[in-house]
């Protein structure tokens, strides 16, 4: 049975707030739980109007207080943005709180422009030592030697798995030299989509925590009872990425009509062909042609769905398409 499971970004809606955002993704957690679905991923990223996610390890703690299987965890913290101790401790106070339950999926990208990222006091090449730094969390996760005098309390011994996150072949070689699962962004990014699995699962060299390459893809799904239905609904999805490839960043749109120019048109199905849009029989049929071609090891969705109670809908009947593969 294909495995699969949940990104959210805690989308805050037009004419919502962030407070019924944040509602909505614990309602959303409960729901993929509910459905069987195996993790309930959330991404960090810092200075959008519409998506309310930011403090990543907050919102895990209480997406896994008011769920009681799932595994939760984010998908992901941008360790350029962090000291590398402070997310030990961070997720190592989680793991503590919800056993077995958390992930960690690391980026590399910041997450956010240059403003921001002063903002947030990290240097601005931070991103450069994204290997070391994922080699310095593994230490503070690790047993601490007794003669040490500094650990991360909590965090050290703690079992929280940790998953590279990539759009393009670095995060692919990144994964594959340290041992680690791979999780690839082909919802927004799936030019390199190929060839990232390629060098990936070629160089993968086996390590402690994992003995052979494991990939997770990222999917947008939209599932509806009929075509035209899941068509409008996924206009949401179209209008958010346009206007964010404009500059002008903004809440989460309604569905509406979409008129597009040849240009935008080229683009969204360039950026967004890891879409499975349509009734449940035809997202299943794309879905298992997709599987068939890349082989995951696991399918993680997004539901870019406006209105709460379709949003819903959708990730029901998504979640029954990916288990009857």
């Amino acid at each position: 049975m294909m495995q699969c499971s949940i990104l959210d970004l805690a989308s805050v809606r037009e004419g919502g707030t962030v407070a019924q955002a944040l509602s909505d993704s614990v309602e959303l957690a409960q729901h993929a739980e509910s459905c069987g679905l195996a993790r309930f991923w959330l991404a960090e990223h810092h200075g959008l109007p519409g998506v309310a996610s930011a403090a990543t390890a907050v919102l895990i703690g209480q997406v896994a207080a008011h769920t009681n299987r799932i595994r939760v965890g984010a998908g992901g913290i941008m360790l350029p943005n962090h000291a590398p101790l402070i997310v030990a401790e961070q997720f190592g106070t989680l793991e503590a709180l919800f056993p077995g339950r958390i992930d960690l999926g690391l980026g590399r990208a910041p997450g956010s422009d240059g403003p921001t990222q002063r903002a947030l006091r990290r240097p601005v090449d931070a991103a450069q030592s994204f290997v070391n730094d994922i080699q310095e969390l593994q230490h503070w996760f690790a047993e601490p030697a007794s003669e040490l005098l500094l650990c991360a309390v909590p965090g050290a011994g703690a079992n929280v798995p940790l998953w590279i996150l990539g759009s393009s072949t670095y995060g692919a070689e990144v994964a594959a030299a340290l041992g680690l699962p791979y999780a690839f962004a082909s919802h927004f990014a799936p030019a390199q989509l190929t060839e990232a699995l390629q060098r990936y699962r070629s160089g993968f060299v086996p390590s402690k925590q994992l003995q052979r390459p494991h990939v997770m893809l990222a999917i947008n799904v939209v599932v509806a009872d009929s075509e035209d239905e899941a068509q409008w609904l996924f206009s949401s999805l179209q209008q958010a990425f346009l206007r964010l490839r404009r500059g002008q960043p903004g809440r989460f749109p309604p569905p509406t009509r979409v008129y597009l120019t040849g240009v935008e048109r080229e683009l969204l199905s360039q950026v967004l062909s890891c879409s499975f849009v349509g009734t449940r029989e035809q997202v299943r049929e794309g879905l298992k042609s997709f599987v068939e071609r890349h082989q995951p090891d696991e399918l993680i969705m997004t539901i870019p769905v406006y209105e709460r109670g379709a949003r819903l809908k959708s990730l029901k009947d998504a979640a029954e398409a990916v288990l009857e593969l």
